[in-house]
């Protein structure tokens, strides 16, 4: 990883990257809000393991699958991604979606109100 990486976007999934890969028995959404924002709002697919426990869970986590860490501010997700490779995770991604964009990409339309 260098400025080189980061700069090509490889390290980021996009909410359109993370609609496409929901289902993927490859990939595990990785939600690291504290427990009292998921009271909130929580996303049934993502595994949550809030980023101030991430060390002493990390053995939940598959070193074999795609990880794709997010939060409400894009901040936590950078830190558990920087987190996760610097612990021998070698497939991970960070959501480059704010929250307020996932919200609205899983927000029922008109007609499922019907």
């Amino acid at each position: 990883m260098d400025f080189e990486f980061f700069g090509s976007g490889e390290h980021g999934m996009s909410i359109e990257g993370m609609r496409k890969a929901l289902g993927n028995d490859h990939v595990v959404f990785l939600d690291v809000r504290s427990d009292k924002e998921i009271e909130y709002l929580s996303f049934p697919f993502a595994l949550h393991i809030p980023l101030n426990k991430l060390p002493a869970r990390l053995g939940e986590l598959p070193k074999d699958k795609l990880i794709v860490a997010f939060c409400s501010s894009v901040f936590r997700g950078a830190i558990a991604y920087t987190y996760l490779r610097a612990n021998g995770f070698d497939e991970v991604k960070g959501l480059t979606a704010s929250f307020e964009e996932m919200v609205m990409a899983f927000k029922p339309g008109p007609l499922a109100k019907l």
